[in-house]
């Protein structure tokens, strides 16, 4: 499957963005995932949703701000996020996970990826 990830820009702390990703195959074959990466650092996992039921899991210091969501008929996810910080500044990309444990956000777990989207929070 390919993913495209979209959405991606400039925002002012305190606002909002939704991201999308969209997938070329049957995207209900697979848990979707969202990751982010700033200069520097390691990729860090931001959340994912359960290929069918919806079920969903973040990293910790995005509960609470992010939402990720689904439409298997348009093959799309998406994530928003909202009380944006500029320490939320990053590529953030979508990954397609068939393992059974996606749930771990472990990046190794996750078959395929997006090209990533740009966020940048100003302050």
């Amino acid at each position: 499957v390919q993913l495209q990830a979209s959405g991606g820009g400039l925002v002012q702390a305190g606002g909002s963005l939704r991201l999308s990703c969209e997938a070329s195959g049957r995207m209900r074959n697979y848990h979707m995932g969202w990751f982010r990466q700033a200069p520097g650092k390691e990729r860090e996992f931001v959340g994912v949703i359960h290929r069918t039921d919806g079920s969903t899991y973040y990293g910790d210091s995005m509960k609470g701000r992010f939402t990720i969501s689904r439409d298997n008929a348009k093959n799309i996810v998406y994530l928003q996020m909202s009380s944006l910080k500029p320490e939320d500044s990053a590529v953030y990309y979508c990954a397609a996970s068939s393992n059974v444990q996606y749930y771990s956000g472990s990046v190794s777990l996750y078959n395929y990826w997006g090209q990533g989207t740009l966020v940048t929070v100003s302050s």
